[in-house]
């Protein structure tokens, strides 16, 4: 690992300041894959702007239809939080599958989100909850944020500052976990939602499966006509695209992402 300046502003005004005035600066939330990928030299910024000691990036509050979580909250305090649990218990139980345990109480939503890792499991809740991506800079639709392999809308020098997640009728979130990593080969979230609501009243959101998180169209189709696992019975998604390595073949995934979809629907039941 090469040298770097480290830096802890308190405010998003500090933060931004110092990298504008970085030739090579990048931000730091949790550091679960920054500091990995410096210690393998693949990255060597000259500064590190840790976003830790900024408090209005922390926290979770419910309003009316919308649970927002501040984009340094942890991925155990989302776990144990108790208003995540009443308004939508599918993502508490998400962020409690997370990896290990360092890495659910050092990573963060926003930092998991800004990444996009084809295999990181709060992209599928992002997309399968309607959520709207907040920055210092505007507010982004879930559905327009994730672009492709670790690829986002984000641009140069923008912070992700909040998730505002919409609360639906019901949802699960079922996932096949590397049985090292505990990153998703393939993972489902399904949710429910009244009937006119825009977006449709049957999400399905995958991830793991592909470059990045997806929408599974033709399963969505098939439970709003009938929201049950029999529903999906020769409902099939293609395997061109998925993604193939030496954990699962682009066919297993394929296969995955249907066994998965089904325990997701008799889970919300």
């Amino acid at each position: 690992m090469r040298d770097f300046s480290f830096h802890q502003p308190e405010t998003l005004e500090q933060a931004a300041q110092l990298f504008e005035g970085s030739d090579d600066g990048r931000f730091m939330a949790g550091g679960q894959t920054l500091i990995p990928v410096m210690k393998q030299g693949l990255s060597a910024p000259e500064d590190i702007i840790d976003l830790g000691r900024i408090e209005q990036l922390n926290g979770i509050t419910v309003g009316g239809t919308t649970l927002s979580v501040g984009a340094m909250t942890t991925h155990a305090a989302v776990a144990a939080s108790a208003q995540v649990r009443d308004a939508i218990p599918a993502l508490a139980a998400l962020a409690g599958e997370i990896g290990d345990p360092h890495v659910r109480n050092r990573g963060t939503i926003g930092g998991s989100i800004a990444n996009n890792d084809p295999a990181a499991d709060y992209p599928a809740a992002v997309i399968g909850l309607k959520a709207d991506v907040v920055t210092t800079a505007r507010t982004i639709a879930g559905d327009d944020f994730f672009v492709d392999l670790f690829e986002t809308a984000l641009d140069e020098g923008e912070i992700v500052t909040r998730v505002d997640f919409r609360v639906p009728e019901t949802a699960a979130y079922v996932k096949f976990p590397n049985p090292a990593s505990r990153y998703a080969l393939v993972g489902v979230f399904v949710s429910c939602w009244p009937e006119g609501n825009e977006g449709g009243s049957v999400r399905v959101a995958v991830t793991g499966a592909g470059p990045c998180v997806f929408r599974a169209d033709a399963f969505e189709e098939a439970l709003a006509a009938n929201f049950s696992p029999a529903a999906l019975d020769g409902v099939t998604l293609p395997a061109d695209g998925l993604n193939s390595d030496i954990h699962a073949s682009a066919e297993y995934r394929a296969h995955l992402i249907g066994v998965l979809a089904k325990r997701a629907v008799a889970a919300v039941g």
